[in-house]
């Protein structure tokens, strides 16, 4: 590792990756449950099972994923190979996620989609994990994680926004099925850039040899467990995962039945992580200013209260639900930037304390926890579609009972409030001081 500042161009690399998790962290979360409800005709609950299982399976795929490339040696570093071969097997899964055929059977169509978002669970496991182990390998300086994670999540902020907001207008102006295979074909080129940009990019990245990962996977996850300030930074993420998910997975719903409009679902996007062109700096300076738990505590109320300005979106202008939505985003930003800054340094004091390199371990459990949380707010926020009596349909947008409507509006209002009201009391947990990390090193 160097504790001298990165070239410029290993930073831009290790951000290329973003571009990647970016978009297959963004679409299928803000598409695949209208797809299966609006396009393939799939009752709401049986859909948020299909989005849901796929993505349990990192839970246990994830940690797996790191203790392999803990231990994995080769030439070009323990991480980089993982990046192509998972990347590019990812992008070609995703292609095939949103390419049904179109044989007139609801039971063939949730089993493809079943099958392919297995496989991009799965390579996207041995893709992400190397990936975010990494930072916790290229530096050990406290302040360099930081400006290594602002400039992944400025290219984050730009591959969602990208993704996230061209995905549904592509689908829109095509329509129908061949409307979502050609947005899949489409966002699964921006998962090969990513993943061609971040292999390429990183290759001269002062990532040293991997060290000796000793003891079972079990004995490592206990490991693990036992580290506090690890534990409530992942219990934080996952919730607020969970809020996120819900409100990526209620934009297109909102778009069409509250406003009334399918294309404010790229508008309410945009508001949603535009923001972030703006705000990282600020952001960053706030972590610099008054240290990283404060600036994640504050980002989350900012996040919280977004969403809670959404609940009267039935009732007020449009406009007003597009302010709310830039709120969300300003918070969303930070909750983004602060738990990346944070994990290296968990991951950093871990590794001096024990003398054991446990960084894959580490992010295994990390991105499993993040991964099934943004799955399960899809899945959270389909049981209260189906609880409100959502009608679904096959292609045509159904008349939906007053119920249905409110429901769409809890789920992106409500329903993330409570999550991320919960998420202070883990964060405050977190114990982890700057003193503290500057001594590990």
């Amino acid at each position: 590792m160097s504790a001298q500042p990165l070239p410029r161009s290993v930073r831009v690399g290790y951000a290329l990756g973003s571009v990647a998790t970016g978009s297959f962290g963004t679409v299928p979360g803000l598409l695949l449950l209208p797809y299966l409800t609006d396009t393939l005709g799939i009752a709401a609950a049986v859909a948020g099972a299909i989005v849901l299982l796929p993505k349990a399976l990192d839970v246990v795929l994830n940690p797996i994923a790191g203790r392999i490339s803990d231990r994995y040696q080769s030439p070009l570093g323990p991480r980089r190979p993982f990046l192509l071969r998972g990347g590019l097997s990812l992008a070609v899964c995703f292609a095939v996620l949103f390419a049904v055929p179109d044989l007139d059977s609801q039971l063939f169509d949730a089993g493809w989609v079943l099958l392919a978002f297995l496989g991009c669970a799965t390579a996207y496991a041995f893709f992400q994990v190397p990936y975010v182990a990494m930072p916790a390998e290229i530096t050990d300086d406290y302040g360099e994680r930081t400006n290594l994670m602002s400039w992944r999540v400025a290219v984050l902020t730009v591959a969602i926004l990208i993704s996230g907001g061209s995905s549904p207008a592509i689908r829109d102006a095509i329509g129908g099925r061949e409307g979502y295979r050609v947005m899949g074909l489409v966002v699964a080129l921006l998962l090969a850039i990513g993943t061609v940009g971040a292999y390429y990019g990183t290759r001269r990245a002062p990532i040293g040899r991997p060290g000796e990962a000793t003891g079972t996977l079990r004995e490592q996850l206990r490991v693990v467990a036992q580290a506090a300030d690890f534990r409530w930074l992942l219990f934080t993420l996952m919730l607020q995962a969970l809020a996120i998910g819900s409100m990526l997975a209620g934009i297109d719903y909102l778009a069409r039945y509250v406003l009334r409009d399918p294309g404010a679902a790229s508008i309410l996007f945009v508001c949603v992580v535009g923001p972030a062109l703006v705000v990282s700096p600020l952001w960053l300076a706030v972590g610099n200013r008054f240290g990283k738990k404060k600036g994640f505590l504050a980002a989350s109320a900012v996040l919280g209260l977004g969403a809670l300005a959404l609940l009267p979106a039935q009732h007020v202008p449009t406009w007003c639900v597009y302010v709310a939505t830039g709120v969300v985003g300003v918070g969303f930003t930070g909750v983004q930037v602060f738990p990346l800054a944070m994990l290296p340094d968990v991951v950093a004091v871990d590794a001096a304390r024990s003398g054991n390199r446990r960084a894959g371990v580490f992010t295994g459990i990390w991105t499993a926890g993040e991964t099934l949380g943004l799955a399960l707010g899809p899945g959270l926020y389909a049981l209260v579609l189906a609880a409100g009596g959502y009608v679904s349909s096959t292609g045509r947008d159904a008349v939906q009972p007053d119920s249905a409507v409110t429901a769409i509006v809890v789920g992106i209002s409500v329903l993330p409030v409570v999550l991320t009201a919960a998420s202070f009391f883990t964060l405050q947990r977190y114990k982890l001081t700057a003193d503290e990390v500057l001594e590990a090193r």
